[in-house]
């Protein structure tokens, strides 16, 4: 054995903690967390709470950042915030590395405290990765886990809808909501748990073991983290890893399906395809308007159950009735009757920013799809309209826009571009789409969404939807997408003369 390899076996952790739960030897441990946003604050408390040396780094050194330290300082841990303390592990340990390295959901591994870490061979965990191993044996909660570039944050509120309407104590919890670490800590359990996780989660991630996950979609996104297409995508297929009951997949998306077959999964775990058509047996799909079940029933070959008609979903739009199906076929693999996936279903309400209609300007609809961030959400949002004035443009994130323009030029009215890289869509449409009219926007002193909506206004027909789907991140001049869709419902507003949309 070499020395370097001594060494990184001398630092491979304790060997219990893969297998890991609440009642495990926690003050034995010493743990770096880096990152004290909501996630490492929440990994950092957890730790504390079962008696583990916490130390926490953190670039930043903001309000936000020095509230959380003080409350963790309390609490016992080392805090060092603020340029360089992120550079090298700290030394809180004295004589010897931390036994593991809990980080923050978006850190690179580049990242050179991770780097070192790695080079090290100090384990590196992720949040949703500690929250497994913090779990109460006696209490232990299943979970359903659910990613995919698009979709993901509706398809856990409809998931959690339906399993609140089975009469089970549940959270939508993860990328979104709350920290898994805060609910595998929760003094009252929950019976089972709808997780969130973005590819930047599942990245760090080892085996989550969950009872039924799904990839509802794979497509070009983060890209200038991942690296290329084939790492996103195979960090998205690490959900599936441990798989107990159901892997579900997007008929109409191969590569889900091929993440589904790359998976190492529990004997006798099923894969469960969805599809916005008449569903073969072991899928769910729609038929004659009504979604189907033919996965979860005795008589699959010959039989479906009837789970919810497609005119009572808050939206019918296509890329809404597959998350909808997903969300479904998750409940189903846990057991839940088809009378309680409608109920939660029909319950269920789009979160804003979402395919929201927001106002009405000469009788044509303004619609806020602001969450439509990439490429691959933009194009599920513009197929849902025949005629569009199409709102796009911001920070690209390594994305190119070719395949989304041939895949909609004949929809498009017009095309109104702001943002740092509008440049990119403008020259995909010159490429692909000459003939429709488009204006850019430039950054000025006037509010930009309302310079955006007065073009929109100028270039729309009767008949027409102006959709702002932007197709991009938002962070070059707003401070996320709700705020970039406010100012959009906003400016639209204005130009009704105040009213918003009643429906």
């Amino acid at each position: 054995m070499s020395e370097t390899d001594a060494r990184n076996a001398q630092h491979a952790g304790p060997e219990w903690l893969d297998t890991a739960d609440r009642h495990s030897p926690w003050p034995q441990l010493s743990a770096l967390v880096t990152g004290i946003g909501v996630s490492g604050y929440s990994a950092a408390a957890g730790l504390l709470g079962v008696g583990a040396r916490v130390a926490v780094v953190d670039e930043r050194d903001g309000d936000a950042e020095r509230e959380r330290a003080t409350i963790l300082e309390t609490l016992g841990a080392d805090v060092r915030l603020g340029p360089g303390s992120t550079d090298a592990m700290p030394g809180s340990f004295p004589g010897q590395l931390p036994d593991v390295v809990v980080t923050s959901p978006g850190w690179r591994p580049d990242a050179p405290i991770l780097a070192q870490a790695a080079a090290a061979g100090v384990p590196i965990l992720g949040e949703v990765d500690l929250a497994l191993r913090l779990r109460d044996p006696e209490h232990v909660a299943p979970w359903l886990t659910l990613t995919g570039t698009n979709g993901k944050t509706t398809t856990v509120g409809m998931l959690a809808s339906i399993l609140s309407a089975a009469g089970l104590r549940t959270a939508a919890v993860g990328n979104i909501g709350a920290p898994v670490v805060d609910a595998v800590l929760d003094p009252e359990p929950y019976d089972v748990l709808a997780v969130e996780l973005s590819s930047f989660q599942l990245h760090w991630s080892r085996r989550l073991w969950p009872r039924a996950a799904a990839v509802l979609n794979v497509a070009p996104d983060h890209l200038d983290w991942h690296g290329t297409l084939d790492r996103y995508a195979a960090d998205k297929g690490k959900i599936f890893e441990g798989c107990e009951i159901a892997c579900v997949y997007n008929v109409a998306d191969a590569a889900t399906e091929e993440l589904v077959r790359a998976a190492d999964v529990v004997e006798g775990c099923r894969a469960i395809g969805f599809t916005a058509g008449i569903p073969a047996a072991g899928m769910l799909g729609v038929v004659d308007g009504v979604l189907a079940d033919r996965a979860f029933v005795e008589q699959r070959r010959t039989s479906a159950a009837e789970l919810c008609n497609v005119r009572d979903l808050p939206s019918s739009a296509p890329h809404n009735v597959a998350n909808a199906l997903a969300a479904a076929a998750l409940a189903r693999a846990h057991g839940v009757p088809p009378g309680a996936v409608k109920a939660g279903l029909t319950n269920f309400t789009l979160e804003p920013h979402r395919i929201q209609r927001v106002a009405d300007v000469d009788g044509i609809p303004y619609v806020d799809d602001s969450k439509a961030t990439n490429a691959h959400a933009a194009l599920a949002s513009l197929l849902s309209y025949d005629s569009v004035v199409w709102v796009a443009g911001g920070l690209a994130k390594g994305q190119d826009f070719d395949d989304l323009v041939q895949a909609v030029k004949d929809r498009l009215r017009a095309v109104v571009l702001l943002g740092r890289d509008r440049r990119l869509i403008f020259e995909a449409l010159s490429r692909h789409a000459p003939e429709v009219p488009v204006v850019e926007v430039a950054d000025g002193e006037t509010e930009v969404m309302d310079r955006v909506v007065a073009h929109a206004r100028h270039l729309a027909r009767p008949g027409d939807t102006v959709l702002l789907a932007p197709g991009c991140a938002s962070f070059d001049l707003f401070a996320s997408y709700g705020a970039r869709g406010d100012a959009f419902s906003a400016a639209a507003r204005r130009l009704a003369g105040g009213a918003p949309h009643s429906s």
